[in-house]
């Protein structure tokens, strides 16, 4: 195993105002790491780029809303208009939704599909040739443990991060002999906004800290050997094994 270097290795991560996204690029700065935070409210995103640069990091905020039908490339067009290059991709933006499959409007599935399947897919579609003469080329999607177990009512996300995991299997056959490393992380319950909006009955005390994906990220992407991780499933320690 040997360590590798993310000193002034250009990372772009979506849902970087808060949450998982807002603990990554806390931990990939400390790597030295340059982040760029894509997020719907610049000023949400300006709080953590002071955050980063307090600690003698860097960061550049773009603004983007991901749920508009052409949200992903409009800033991919805004990335490529700096001339910029890209060596990591972190798909971390998601919505979620709880609801009865009979009271799932057209529009909100519309809207979940966009954030969190058709966004990643373009987006990676978009970075590929930003990324192509990177050495580290990496691309992590957020799903989630929905994807495989499914939970009641909630069908319309489950089918999002469901589609989000069968096109990361694609994607890194795809892209294998280019060099290219795709991840997927499947966590349980974290401790989001998201989380306890759609399940406001949850134990917030067993919920898994953003902060602990931001561990596995900076592992995947900071450690390397003839070994290979596709998918990592986190559960809630509470939960049962397997």
């Amino acid at each position: 195993m040997k360590k590798i270097s993310l000193i002034n290795k250009k990372i772009l991560i979506s849902g970087a105002s808060r949450g998982i996204g807002k603990a990554c690029a806390l931990a990939l700065s400390e790597e030295g790491g340059i982040l760029y935070l894509v997020g719907r409210s610049l000023s949400s995103l300006n709080k953590v780029k002071d955050e980063i640069e307090k600690k003698g990091g860097r960061a550049v905020c773009l603004s983007a809303d991901l749920s508009e039908a052409d949200g992903a490339e409009k800033l991919l067009a805004s990335f490529k208009e700096q001339s910029l290059d890209l060596d990591v991709l972190i798909n971390n933006a998601g919505i979620a939704l709880s609801a009865p499959i009979e009271k799932t409007s057209q529009e909100e599935w519309d809207r979940i599909m966009r954030v969190n399947a058709r966004s990643p897919y373009f987006l990676c579609q978009g970075a590929l040739p930003l990324m192509e003469s990177s050495q580290l080329k990496t691309i992590i999607n957020i799903a989630s443990v929905v994807a495989t177990q499914g939970y009641p009512l909630q069908s319309a996300y489950t089918a999002s991060k469901h589609a989000l995991i069968g096109f990361s299997k694609s994607l890194a056959r795809e892209l294998q002999e280019r060099g290219y490393r795709i991840h997927v992380l499947s966590p349980g319950g974290v401790a989001t906004d998201m989380v306890t909006g759609v399940r406001p009955d949850i134990n917030t005390d067993e919920l898994i800290a953003p902060e602990e994906l931001a561990e596995w990220i900076r592992f995947l992407l900071t450690v390397k050997g003839n070994g290979m991780v596709d998918h990592i499933s986190i559960r809630r320690e509470s939960k049962l094994p397997w």
